[in-house]
């Protein structure tokens, strides 16, 4: 195993913080625990390519650094999952930064590529949020993506729920990442059949105008 690089000549905080965040697949690991708490089988389905030996590696190094505790689910499941600490949680920041500099470096996927609605989600949405853009806005967004249902909020933390969301949009993981790297727009996707929408033209403006999209 290659050695560990570390930057302790430096007097730096982002020397410090690749210290504890620039290992190899410590990020990629960091996005699985944000999207919600995981077993070891899982992170290794999700994680193509990292050997055992170094998804265990890793996860004793991140759990030591504060990033990374592990749960005992109670009864019937019986299982241990790996669930990320607030400090953990920092980290979102940084992935959002780094998924909007990748993502015009993200090829197009070929037709038996499977992109996750969490990706999705998580990729091509939540990390283009503008505060800005949302304030004095309290609406909710359901998106359902490839079947699956997801809750967005123009109020950051999500603000209190909704008897309906004000927005409903409808399509594919592939629709909605052809949509942020500009492959088709989001009318033209309306148009097109592959997105649909309920909602108001002012909420979808809102919407698109909160998201960049």
């Amino acid at each position: 195993m290659p050695a560990i690089v570390r930057y302790d000549e430096q007097h730096c905080p982002i020397a410090r913080a690749l210290d504890v965040l620039g290992d190899r697949w410590t990020l990629l690991i960091l996005r699985e625990l944000n999207m919600g708490d995981r077993r070891f089988t899982d992170l290794a389905d999700q994680l193509p390519g990292i050997a055992p030996a170094m998804l265990s590696q890793r996860l004793r190094t991140m759990t030591e650094n504060g990033l990374v505790v592990t749960k005992e689910l109670p009864p019937p499941a019986a299982r241990s999952v790996y669930a990320i600490t607030p400090r953990g949680r920092d980290s979102v920041s940084v992935l959002r930064a780094l998924t909007r500099f990748g993502m015009p470096l993200l090829e197009a996927p070929d037709d038996d590529v499977v992109v996750r609605p969490l990706m999705a989600v998580n990729a091509a949405i939540g990390a283009y949020y503008r505060p800005l853009e949302a304030a004095g806005i309290d609406e909710r967004y359901l998106l359902r993506i490839d079947g699956e249902e997801f809750t967005m909020s123009s109020v950051p933390g999500g603000g209190p729920a909704h008897d309906a969301p004000d927005l409903v949009l409808d399509g594919s993981a592939k629709t909605f990442l052809d949509i942020r790297q500009g492959r088709v727009t989001m009318r033209d996707a309306i148009t097109q059949g592959r997105l649909t929408k309920r909602g108001s033209a002012k909420t979808l403006a809102n919407f698109r105008r909160i998201f960049q999209m």
